[in-house]
């Protein structure tokens, strides 16, 4: 999980994931969640909104170049793709927002 966000107009907490995915849980009761999916994104779209007013989740990424480690053991470093910086927009009715 990288972000989190809940609606209490539609009692759906969502959480955006960097493998490219958001998922909506419903909040059955105040001790119930119920997982009611795990929507496709993109991946690295972490970064996320969410508007309480028409329920829409916002998240943002771009695509990533790795470049090999520099020393033995690191992690390879990454920067983004100019010009790929993309605006998702999850809509009622689009990953379980209308539940």
């Amino acid at each position: 999980m990288d972000a989190n966000a809940f609606d209490p107009g539609t009692e759906l907490a969502f959480s955006s994931n960097g493998d490219g995915t958001l998922t909506v849980v419903h909040e059955d009761s105040p001790d119930k969640f119920t997982v009611v999916e795990n929507a496709p994104t993109q991946r690295f779209a972490r970064t996320m909104a969410l508007d309480t007013a028409n329920h829409d989740v916002y998240l943002v990424t771009a695509e990533i170049e790795e470049a090999p480690p520099a020393k033995e053991g690191e992690r390879p470093r990454r920067s983004m793709k100019p010009g790929s910086f993309t605006l998702l927009v999850m809509s009622p009715g689009n990953a379980a927002a209308g539940h």
